[in-house]
């Protein structure tokens, strides 16, 4: 975040959010704070509750209990039009019978901009995402990128301290999605606004995002950085839904020399749990290492098991392998092409990587149920 980021973004404080449809707890008790100018993800599967997070906010949505604080003013109750919030919709929602600065200066009309700084503004607003000489066009002459793009224009002319997007680039194809991923990390350095960003894409929000809120069934399950989520995720659901992993269950033991889990294969890893509970590894595919089949010779700071090899994927600058791991569940192997081994699908290999690259959930059985599927 940049100064200027933390200077014009407002602070936005959620706490004790509840939102029931029916029997169904769609947000269950969410508390979260966003910083000044912080781009915050809200990340979770479908029906997670974090599009619902969102319309609270935003006030298209009424909470049953909880607050909402921007900086420090209550606005969970008030209607969405008196909370000055900056939002940006999946569909763009723009008017096909107005010009394009037409559609960006219908915020400042509505706030009773006069029409010469309506003009300044939507220069600005227009300059600021590339569009300078599009003014006169309707959108249906503009491509879905460039409609995107005065989706965002109307939604910062006005200069809201928060923005709100969801799921704004989902409609995108992916190559398209990947250059306005880029747009928005600089339009947010920018303006400074507060950015509160719902998605469903892992990727994006790692590449995105200051900070990642992800949701499960309603609550935040952790909230962090990419890399913190990645590198140390707090539960089996986080491990699986945020990038690839490899899992290896079995009982927690320790010894003289620290923790190892013990199943069809025993692995040492750092940290420690209840002895005898159910434990499970988490791997990155980055951070392991085939080699051909010979002697599983495991060393203090190194795992080792034998694996059998079930396919195969060139990807360019990588390959990416799956295998059958001795319990009969399946893993993952990301390997650089400079560095790729020799292993080739149905041959026996040796699986290693360092101790210290793993690491120690709490089994969860719903979790790995979904991690469990095939590797391909």
């Amino acid at each position: 975040m940049t100064n200027s980021a933390r200077a014009t973004g407002a602070r936005i404080d959620i706490s004790h959010l509840t939102k029931t449809y029916g029997s169904q707890r769609a947000v269950d008790d969410v508390s979260v704070s966003v910083e000044p100018g912080e781009f915050m993800t809200l990340l979770g599967p479908s029906g997670s509750g974090k599009t619902t997070t969102l319309n609270l906010i935003a006030g298209f949505s009424t909470p049953d209990e909880g607050s909402i604080h921007v900086n420090g003013r209550d606005v969970g109750h008030l209607p969405p039009h008196k909370r000055n919030l900056g939002v940006v919709f999946q569909n763009y929602a723009l008017f096909p019978h107005l010009s394009v600065s037409d559609n960006v200066a219908f915020p400042l009309k509505q706030r009773r901009v006069s029409s010469s700084e309506r003009k300044k503004q939507v220069a600005q607003a227009l300059e600021t995402v590339h569009l300078h000489g599009m003014a006169d066009r309707r959108p249906s002459q503009l491509s879905g990128g460039q409609q995107q793009r005065v989706a965002l224009a109307r939604s910062i002319v006005f200069k809201p301290s928060v923005l709100l997007m969801d799921e704004p680039l989902g409609a995108l194809d992916r190559k398209l999605r990947d250059s306005m991923q880029l747009e928005v990390r600089r339009i947010h350095r920018e303006v400074g606004s507060t950015v509160v960003f719902v998605t469903h894409d892992q990727e994006e929000a790692l590449a995105l995002s200051d900070r990642i809120a992800v949701f499960r069934d309603g609550r935040i399950e952790q909230i962090g950085t990419g890399r913190e989520l990645y590198e140390s995720p707090a539960s089996i659901f986080i491990a699986t839904f945020l990038g690839e992993s490899t899992l290896i269950s079995g009982k927690v033991r320790s010894d003289g020399r620290g923790s190892f889990v013990e199943g069809a294969a025993k692995v040492r890893v750092n940290g420690s749990l209840p002895d005898g509970s159910a434990g499970v590894v988490m791997v990155r595919p980055e951070r392991l290492r085939l080699e051909a089949a010979g002697a599983v010779s495991a060393t203090a700071d190194q795992n080792a098991v034998e694996v059998t090899v079930l396919n195969e994927m060139y990807l360019g600058s990588s390959r990416r392998l799956g295998v059958r791991l001795p319990d009969g569940t399946t893993g993952l192997v990301r390997e650089p092409a400079s560095t790729a081994s020799a292993v080739r699908a149905g041959d026996r290999a040796v699986l290693r990587w360092p101790v210290n690259d793993g690491v120690l959930l709490v089994a969860d059985p719903a979790a790995e149920a979904v991690s469990a599927s095939p590797a391909f």
